[in-house]
C-alpha cells in the first residue's frame, strides 16, 4: 500500500533544508584549505564561475528530476531515462541505486568526523569556564580523542541517533522543522564570528588574498580543484537533491530554490574563508603552522587560538563548534533521507522502519570507520580495517571509503544525472518543470539546457578523466 507523500510546507523550508544539506564540513574546512593551497583570489574567481556554469545547472536538474517523479533517486532516474528510452529503466535504476549506495557509505564515515565537533564543543565549553590548559599541544589533544575507540564510538553513536531522530519524523515535521530552527542559528553564529574576524589586524590582508585575483599564481591543478569543489560542495551526484526535489509541490519554484541554495552555500563558504584567513594573517607564525591536512586548521590549530588570539574567543569557541555540529547534522540528515526514501518508495517500508533500519545498518559501517582511524592518521595499528590499501596511499577503511565516494561514486553519479536531464528527458518535460510560471525573470531555459547538455557533462567527465589519471579529490 502506497504511503501519502510528504511535502515541504514552503519554498523557504525547501531552501533551508537543501542548503543545510549542501552546507557541511566542506564549507567550513575544505574550501578555506584549498583556497589557501591555491593562493586565493584567482582560484576563488574560477570557483565562482564553475559554481554558476556547473553546480547551478546540475542542482536544477536534480531538483526537477525529483519533483517530476515524486519518487526517490531510484524511481526518479528510472522515470527520467524512460522519457525517451523506455528500455533504459534498468539503467536508471542502477544509477539511482549507485547514488543511494554513495549516500550510505558517505554517511558511515562522515558521522565520525561530525562526532569530533561534539567533543570539541564540550572541551571548548570547559575551557571557557576553566581556562585553556597551559602547555597543552593541540595535536596531542586531537590524536588522543581520535585514537580513543570507545569515545569515537560514543560520539558517532550520539550523532547517528540525532540524525535518525530527525529523519524519523519525516519531511515537514522532522527535516524541515529542524532546518527552520538550526539554519538561522548557524547563520547567526557565522555572522558573529565574521564581525569578530573583521576586527582582527590581518583581516584586510585576508580579504585581499581571497578576493584579489592573480592568475599567475593559479596553475592547472588549481583550476581543476575549483571545478571539482564546485560540484562536490552542493551535495550533488548521490541523489540527495533528487530526493529533496521529490518533496517539492507544484506551487514552489525549482529555479528560485536552486538559485537560493547555491547562493547561500557559496556565501557561507566565502564567509568561513574570511574568518579562517583573518586568523591566519593576524597570528604570528600561523601561516607556517597550517597543517597539510584539512583537519589541521579546524581541529588542531583553531581551538587554542580562540582562547589566545580571537576577540571574544571564550564565547565564540563553543559557538563555533556548535556551528560545525549543526552544519554536519543538516548534511547527515539529507544522507540518511536518501537511503530511507529508497526503502520507503522502492521496498514499501514505513518511514519509521526504514529510518531505524537504515540508520542501524549504516552505523555498522560507522564502526568500521572508527576502527580504521589509526590507519587514517598514519599511526601503526593491527587489523585489516586500519591497514587495507586498495587505492595507492589510502590506508584503512575510512580513507578508502572517502576516496572511493569522492573520486568515483559522486562524479559518475553526477555525470549520469547530467545525461538524464539533458539527453534522456524530453525538452517538454524539463521545460514544464522549470518554466511553470514560478520562475524568476533572470532564468533563461535555453541557457540552462545548453549548460546541462554540454558544459556540465563535459566538466564532470573531465573530473572523472583526471581521477583516472591519478588526481585525488577526497
Amino acid at each position: 500500500m502506497s504511503q501519502p507523500r510528504d511535502h515541504w510546507s514552503s519554498n523557504t523550508g525547501l531552501v533551508l533544508a537543501a542548503t543545510g544539506s549542501a552546507i557541511g564540513l566542506g564549507n567550513l574546512w575544505k574550501f578555506p584549505f584549498i583556497t589557501w593551497e591555491n593562493n586565493g583570489g584567482a582560484f576563488v574567481l574560477v570557483y565562482l564561475i564553475c559554481i554558476a556554469a556547473v553546480g547551478l545547472p546540475i542542482m536544477m536538474a536534480e531538483l526537477l528530476i525529483g519533483r517530476r517523479s515524486q519518487k526517490s533517486a531510484v524511481g526518479a532516474l528510472k522515470d527520467a531515462v524512460a522519457s525517451k528510452w523506455p528500455a533504459g529503466r534498468k539503467l536508471g535504476a542502477l544509477a539511482g541505486g549507485w547514488g543511494v549506495l554513495a549516500g550510505f557509505i558517505l554517511l558511515s564515515y562522515y558521522t565520525v568526523i561530525a562526532g569530533w565537533s561534539l567533543y570539541y564543543f564540550t572541551k571548548s565549553l570547559s575551557w571557557t569556564f576553566g581556562g585553556y590548559p597551559v602547555g597543552m599541544l593541540p595535536g596531542d589533544l586531537f590524536n588522543g580523542q581520535a585514537l580513543n575507540t570507545g569515545l569515537q564510538l560514543l560520539l558517532s553513536l550520539g550523532f547517528s541517533l540525532g540524525t535518525i531522530a530527525v529523519v524519523y519524523f519525516g519531511v515537514s515535521k522532522g527535516i524541515e522543522k529542524i532546518a527552520r530552527i538550526f539554519l538561522p542559528i548557524l547563520f547567526g553564529i557565522l555572522l558573529l564570528m565574521l564581525v569578530s574576524a573583521l576586527g582582527m589586524s590581518g583581516s584586510a590582508e585576508a580579504l585581499g588574498f581571497i578576493f584579489r585575483p592573480n592568475f599567475s599564481e593559479l596553475g592547472m591543478e588549481g583550476i581543476l580543484e575549483a571545478l571539482g569543489h564546485s560540484f562536490f560542495t552542493l551535495s550533488l551526484g548521490m541523489g540527495a537533491m533528487i530526493t529533496y526535489g521529490s518533496y517539492i509541490s507544484r506551487k514552489h519554484s525549482v529555479v528560485k530554490a536552486s538559485g537560493a541554495i547555491v547562493a547561500l552555500d557559496t556565501i557561507i563558504a566565502l564567509v568561513a574563508t574570511v574568518i579562517m584567513f583573518s586568523v591566519i594573517f593576524s597570528v604570528a607564525g600561523m601561516r607556517e603552522e597550517i597543517s597539510g591536512s584539512t583537519v589541521g586548521m579546524l581541529f588542531i590549530s583553531l581551538p587554542e587560538l580562540f582562547y589566545t588570539e580571537v576577540p571574544f574567543g571564550v564565547v565564540l569557541g563553543p559557538l563555533f563548534y556548535v556551528l560545525v555540529a549543526l552544519a554536519a547534522l543538516t548534511s547527515t540528515i539529507s544522507l540518511l533521507e536518501v537511503v530511507s526514501a529508497y526503502l520507503i518508495d522502492e521496498r514499501g517500508l514505513t518511514r519509521h522502519k526504514a529510518t531505524i533500519g537504515a540508520g542501524a545498518a549504516i552505523f555498522v559501517f560507522t564502526t568500521f570507520a572508527v576502527l580504521s582511524i589509526p590507519g587514517l592518521l598514519g599511526v601503526s595499528a593491527e587489523g585489516l580495517l586500519s591497514t587495507m590499501e586498495i587505492f595507492d596511499g589510502k590506508i584503512g577503511w575510512f580513507a578508502t571509503a572517502d576516496h572511493f565516494v569522492s573520486n568515483w561514486m559522486l562524479p559518475t553519479g553526477g555525470f549520469f544525472i547530467t545525461l538524464a536531464a539533458g539527453w534522456f528527458m524530453t525538452r517538454e518535460a524539463t521545460k514544464s518543470e522549470l518554466m511553470d510560471g514560478t520562475e524568476p525573470r533572470w532564468f533563461k531555459y535555453g541557457a540552462w539546457r545548453f549548460f546541462i547538455r554540454w558544459v556540465a557533462p563535459i566538466a564532470v567527465a573531465a573530473i572523472i578523466v583526471f581521477v583516472i589519471r591519478g588526481v585525488d579529490f577526497s
